[in-house]
């Protein structure tokens, strides 16, 4: 790889004594294994550099799964994520590393990523509408097609007051039935917008990611949302990201 990327880091681990095994989201080749060589030396003058949220520009070589790290620079400072919005932030980065493949070209979602870390750290309420808004910008460019504002069955537009229920693989066709894969017509124009005006629209579109993500997820719980979990109910100030890059 001979230009720069931008970039950023989503998850990394240290190897062996003196290396990192980082996981970038790179602008234009998706998500990348590099090793960063003597990244986490004393002498190094990537410590401190290689972690998450913080705006990079990247250079790598290696034509295998794992690349080899040549250059790395901040663009600026690290964005400021800090109690909720880190752990909000963890849990974008983990949903990405979950279901992003290797070397699969997602740059119009970089920039759906950028804009959702740019919103968190500048965010002073909740950070939910950010994360459903980012959720079904992933869906979107993972390819799940879904339309929120015609019935399935009979193809008229939803109504506001009417219950529609969802059928994987079909959408929503109107229903009598009230479940949890209910929504009504105008939480539907909710999802369909990326705009939650009230708590009931928010609390539908996070049952709707949920639902539309867990195929891509698996069985396998994530770690993010646990710690999310957990300082909701604590408010438990997590620990600062350590220098080696590693978000957990």
């Amino acid at each position: 790889m001979e230009g720069w990327q931008r970039a950023f880091v989503l998850h990394g681990r240290p190897y062996s004594e003196t290396s990192l095994l980082l996981d970038f989201f790179t602008e234009n080749d998706g998500r990348v294994r590099i090793l960063a060589k003597g990244a986490r030396s004393r002498r190094s003058a990537l410590k401190g550099v290689l972690q998450p949220f913080t705006p990079l520009l990247i250079r790598w070589s290696g034509r295998g799964e794992v690349k080899t790290l040549r250059n790395a620079e901040p663009v600026s400072l690290g964005l400021p994520l800090t109690g909720l919005m880190l752990y909000s932030g963890l849990y974008a980065n983990e949903l990405l590393s979950r279901v992003m493949a290797y070397g699969t070209d997602y740059s119009s979602l970089f920039f759906d990523y950028l804009q959702c870390l740019q919103s968190l750290a500048a965010a002073t309420g909740s950070p939910e509408p950010t994360l459903r808004r980012f959720e079904l910008s992933l869906l979107h460019h993972l390819g799940y097609g879904v339309d929120f504002l015609h019935c399935a069955a009979t193809g008229l537009p939803v109504d506001d007051d009417m219950t529609y229920r969802f059928r994987e693989e079909k959408g929503f066709i109107a229903s009598v039935v009230i479940d949890h894969y209910s929504f009504t017509g105008r939480e539907l124009q909710a999802l369909a917008a990326g705009h939650f005006p009230d708590m009931e629209t928010l609390r539908a579109a996070k049952r709707f990611t949920r639902m539309a993500l867990k195929p891509y997820l698996g069985g396998k719980p994530l770690k993010s949302r646990e710690l999310f979990g957990q300082f909701m109910v604590n408010k438990i100030p997590p620990k600062p990201l350590p220098d080696n890059g590693t978000p957990g």
